[in-house]
């Protein structure tokens, strides 16, 4: 009899402290600015806050008291999700920015950002769900702006070094001809030289004569 009452008193606080800390993480999801779920260890959906309702365009009607993996018709049933909470965040206990990509039925594509916790001594999880779909869009343009603008430094490092190296040849090349120029002039002037100083003996002996 004694291990009974105690039983129940144990039953009692332990349902005290679940009711406690849910009120709190209710008064947090309240003015969080990312959609929070607060699910039990069924993974049932004790509550969520406006963020949610209002991303995700679903009332609290069709939410709360719901399976998780049957929200929207079933749009919740996602392997990563499912993988997420039954194999990664039960060894872990705190996972932080597990990206989830899914596309849903009435807002389309979307990139999601999981953030969890669950609570073993209340039997709760705490699910925050950031959406970064614009944020991933703009990282893949940025990306691709500049793949093509490193393409474009690429295409015009290279006819820059086309350029150098054509004038290099055409510097090499005139060079060559100036350096032949001053040759044939020093052949010219030496060829010069010595016709005159031919003439000048020529005459000399032809006084002589």
């Amino acid at each position: 009899m004694e291990n009974s009452k105690n039983k129940k008193i144990k039953q009692n606080k332990q349902g005290e402290s679940k009711e406690l800390a849910l009120y709190y993480m209710k008064t947090l999801a309240e003015v969080a600015r990312e959609s929070f779920l607060i699910l039990d260890s069924d993974l049932r959906v004790l509550m969520a806050n406006p963020v949610f309702y209002q991303r995700f365009c679903v009332s609290p009607q069709q939410t709360e008291n719901k399976f998780l993996y049957a929200l929207g018709n079933g749009q919740w049933d996602i392997p990563e999700l499912k993988r997420f909470l039954k194999e990664i965040l039960p060894g872990k206990k705190i996972v932080k920015d597990y990206e989830v990509n899914h596309v849903f039925e009435v807002i389309g594509a979307k990139t999601i950002l999981l953030n969890a916790q669950q609570i073993d001594s209340v039997k709760l999880i705490i699910l925050a769900m950031e959406d970064i779909t614009e944020r991933k869009q703009l990282e893949e343009k940025l990306a691709e702006y500049t793949r093509g603008l490193e393409a474009k430094i690429s295409e015009r490092t290279e006819e820059l070094a086309n350029r150098i190296s054509e004038l290099e040849t055409l510097n090499a090349t005139m060079v060559g001809r100036e350096l032949k120029m001053v040759e044939l002039k020093k052949e010219i002037k030496s060829l010069q030289k010595r016709i005159k100083n031919g003439n000048g003996n020529h005459k000399k002996n032809g006084r002589q004569k």
